[in-house]
C-alpha cells in the first residue's frame, strides 16, 4: 500500500480528477494549498500598493492505493497535470503502514476501495446501466 500525494496547478484539477477516475482511482482527498518552488515571485498591485506574492495557489491531492494502482495513479497524474512549465507540481509516493476503515473495521487492502481495476470497471459499468 502507498500514500500518493501530489501538488498541482489549480487549473489542472479537473483534468487530473478525470484521469484518476478513468484509471480506477475513486477515493481521494483534495486540499487547497499555497507553496513556493521553482516559480518566480510575482508583484501585484492591490489598493495602490505593490505586494510581493511569494506563494502560489496550488491543489494538494492525496490518495491511498493498493500496489496494483500505484503505477496507474502516478501515470494518470503526470499525463493530466503536465504543462511543461515551471510550477507543474510534484508527486510523492510513500509507504503506507496500515489503513483502517472506521465504519467496518476492515484493515489494509480490504479497507481500500476498490482493490483491483477490474472491480472498479465492473462497478462503473453497472452504475451506467
Amino acid at each position: 500500500m502507498k500514500l500518493i500525494s501530489c501538488i498541482i496547478r489549480p487549473d489542472r484539477l479537473a483534468s487530473v480528477k478525470e484521469a484518476l477516475f478513468r484509471a480506477g482511482i475513486t477515493g481521494l482527498t483534495i486540499t487547497r494549498a499555497s507553496g513556493h518552488g521553482g516559480e518566480r515571485d510575482t508583484v501585484t498591485v492591490r489598493r495602490g500598493s505593490k505586494l510581493l506574492m511569494q506563494f502560489h495557489e496550488k491543489i494538494k491531492i492525496e490518495m491511498a492505493c493498493s500496489e496494483p494502482f500505484v503505477a496507474a495513479t502516478v501515470n494518470a497524474i503526470i499525463t493530466a497535470a503536465r504543462t511543461g512549465a515551471v510550477g507543474d507540481g510534484k508527486i510523492f509516493v510513500q509507504p503506507l503502514e496500515q489503513v483502517i476503515r472506521i465504519r467496518t473495521g476492515e484493515r489494509d487492502n480490504a479497507a481500500l476501495t476498490p482493490v483491483t481495476v477490474a472491480e472498479v470497471q465492473k462497478h462503473s459499468l453497472e452504475a451506467q446501466r
